[in-house]
C-alpha cells in the first residue's frame, strides 16, 4: 500500500507565510529553494528517511505527534499507516513545547 502525504490547513498557511517572509527578505529564488527543502523533508518523512522524535518528549500525551528539523523550521506531523499528516510548520525559535501542546489539544478535540 502506498502512503500519502497531506498538509493540514494550518500547515499550508504556515508554508505560505514562510514563503511570503522569505520572498520579502531574501527574494523569490531563495523562497523557491527553501520551499523545495521543506517539501523534500516531507517526502523524507513519508519514505521513512527522516530521523524524527516523539512530541511526548516535549508534552505529555502527545505520543502520536512527531517532529523533525527542516532548515530553520520544525515539521510537526502524525505518522499514520496510510498517510503522513503535516500538522504545522514552526520556526525553530518558536516556543515548540507551547505550540505542540496547543496542536495536541486541537487534535484531541477532533479539529
Amino acid at each position: 500500500m502506498n502512503r500519502s502525504l497531506r498538509l493540514t490547513r494550518r500547515a499550508e498557511a504556515s508554508l505560505v507565510e514562510i514563503a511570503r517572509w522569505t520572498i520579502e527578505n531574501f527574494g523569490l529564488g531563495q523562497a523557491e529553494l527553501y520551499e523545495a527543502e521543506l517539501l523534500n523533508r516531507c517526502d523524507a518523512i513519508l519514505n521513512g528517511q527522516a530521523h524524527s522524535r516523539s512530541c511526548a518528549v516535549l508534552v505529555d500525551d502527545a505520543d502520536d505527534l512527531r517532529f523533525v528539523r527542516a532548515g530553520e523550521h520544525f515539521l510537526v506531523f502524525m505518522d499514520r499507516p496510510d498517510e503522513v499528516v503535516i500538522v504545522d510548520i514552526l520556526h525553530s525559535r518558536s516556543d515548540l513545547p507551547r505550540h505542540v501542546a496547543a496542536l495536541n489539544a486541537l487534535k484531541n478535540k477532533g479539529s
